[in-house]
């Protein structure tokens, strides 16, 4: 009996969203290859940090 979904749950999929989303604006904010994997360990909590400083 197969679920059709691939074995990935939606969680997965948000949770890689918001990775894909700290990268991009840790990126375009400091042009660092550093920063932007750090920040992208950190996923929406850097998006939420970002979103209330600016």
């Amino acid at each position: 009996m197969s679920n059709g979904g691939g074995g990935r749950s939606a969680g997965v999929g948000i949770w890689g969203f918001g990775s894909m989303l700290a990268i991009t604006l840790s990126w375009s904010l400091h042009h660092s290859i550093f920063w932007m994997i750090v920040h992208g360990i950190f996923g929406w909590f850097y998006v939420a940090y970002c979103a209330w400083i600016k």
